[in-house]
């Protein structure tokens, strides 16, 4: 049974600690992104250590106090914001944002958990390498929370997601104990791999302090287009025709509708868009080349053939670093001209790329059964991740169809189950979708995950009612 965390806990818990760790709860602590959830909390602890973190951990397990850690707050699945059971410890990192050394020669980087990515990419850049993980949230989101929800973000086409780009984890466990596993290695062939147990755990498992982070070479040339597709399978031909010319050499593959356009119009004017008709689809693609190799040129004779070939039909390559900054400003305001317009249901869903089609003609439809609304469809089509978000059509807002929220994400997500998809993409399960994971996850993995759980967490002190219920 878990017990609050309550004042006699915490003057306990002070004595350990120095001086200023512990804090009263501010609102930025107990709200989320989407402002579906609000949080409780006995208290804020901000250690400046992994010692620490651990004797946090080992006094929230001897007295069976649940902990909630919080990274940048910027999760998008109510991970981070604990409403309902017993009042828990917030545990945030945001003080251990030592960068704790880089290895240029090895393309390696080891980052504490605190960290904001914005900074880890500076870093990298500074030592002449590339940090690719790349997002919206990258000014504020941190590199514990990151790896804790295994982020995607837009260059996963290339790169992988956050997983992809750890090779060792220093991590607190629920009783105290610390993982020394910071390690620089490519190969470690040494039994489980707690590394990837604990990545995309949502702190469910156990608090990551520190992450020995693998880097890349800067692209010696970049370059962005804007094309105008005929539509969905038309963007899929065109990403088989642009890997087939390029290889590795791009970056991100990002599929944009034209009710995105829309709402840039509507709710942000000042944004910059290439087309003075808006196009219904269209989609950005980015690239990174060697030394020698010129992206313009390369994006030219994609266009050529994509032309030749009924694919595009309109199309912008960037003359410049400024223009091809311009393209990703467009992108990037998407999700805030979303915000704007207050979506009813938004969905991280993937799918295998060649269903992407057939979902997006089968979604539409089924959802005007339930009522007329409004869809912007976008994301990262090179890795099949779409963000499929449903809005009120003008005249309403998203209040008036609260009832229909449930109706709206089971139409959605039993449609992507049917076609072999995933319902959670790269947002996580947090406390939005932890019906969903029983609804359509694999039974025997459901069990496996519980008794994981049960082993490393047997009081389940660890983020209580996030990913499992």
């Amino acid at each position: 049974m878990l017990t609050p965390c309550d004042t006699a806990f915490l003057e306990a818990l002070a004595e350990e600690l120095p001086p200023g760790t512990l804090v009263e709860p501010s609102p930025r602590y107990l709200e989320e992104p989407r402002g579906r959830w609000r949080g409780q909390a006995g208290a804020v602890a901000l250690p400046r250590s992994t010692p620490q973190v651990a004797k946090i951990l080992r006094a929230c397990h001897g007295a069976s106090v649940p902990v909630v850690p919080f990274g940048g707050g910027t999760g998008l699945v109510g991970g981070q914001v604990s409403g309902e059971g017993m009042v828990p410890l917030v545990l945030s990192l945001e003080r251990m944002q030592t960068i704790r050394a880089v290895h240029p020669a090895e393309n390696v980087l080891i980052a504490e958990a605190g960290v904001i990515l914005a900074d880890v990419q500076k870093a990298a850049t500074g030592a002449g390498r590339l940090f690719p993980l790349s997002l919206a949230s990258e000014g504020s989101a941190r590199i514990g929370g990151l790896l804790g929800c295994n982020a995607g973000g837009v260059n996963v086409i290339r790169y992988g997601n956050a997983r992809d780009l750890v090779l060792g984890l220093e991590a607190v466990l629920p009783d105290g104990q610390v993982w020394h596993g910071l390690k620089r290695l490519r190969k470690d062939n040494t039994g489980y791999d707690l590394r990837h147990l604990l990545i995309g755990s949502e702190g469910t498992l156990g608090v990551i302090t520190a992450a020995s982070l693998r880097l890349a070479p800067q692209p010696a040339a970049q370059g962005a287009a804007l094309m105008v597709v005929h539509g969905p399978e038309a963007a899929l031909r065109l990403l088989a025709l642009a890997q087939a010319q390029l290889g590795d050499a791009i970056s991100a593959f990002e599929l944009i509708g034209g009710m995105g356009l829309a709402f840039l119009g509507e709710t942000m004017p000042q944004v910059r868009q290439p087309f003075r008709i808006p196009p219904e689809w269209m989609v950005l693609i980015d690239l990174g080349l060697p030394e020698g190799l010129a992206p313009e040129a390369a994006l030219e004779r994609l266009f050529s053939e994509a032309v030749e070939t009924d694919l595009v039909s309109d199309g912008v390559i960037a003359a410049n670093l400024g223009q091809r900054a311009e393209f990703w400003a467009l992108r990037e305001a998407i999700p805030e001209a979303n915000r704007h317009i207050g979506s009813i249901s938004s969905h991280d869903i993937s799918l295998p790329l060649s269903e992407i089609p057939a979902f997006i003609a089968q979604a539409g439809p089924a959802l005007a059964k339930i009522n007329d609304y409004r869809i912007n469809c976008f994301g990262h089509l090179g890795d099949g991740n779409l963000h499929y978000n449903v809005f009120p059509i003008p005249g309403y807002s998203r209040a008036d169809h609260e009832s229909e929220r449930d109706a709206i994400k089971a139409c959605v997500h039993d449609l992507v189950h049917g076609l072999g998809g995933s319902v959670s993409a790269e947002h996580g399960i947090g406390r939005l979708k932890t019906a969903d994971l029983v609804k359509y996850g694999d039974p025997v993995k459901l069990a496996a995950m519980r008794s994981i759980k049960q082993a490393l967490d047997p009081r389940g002190i660890m983020n209580p009612g996030a990913v499992l219920a």
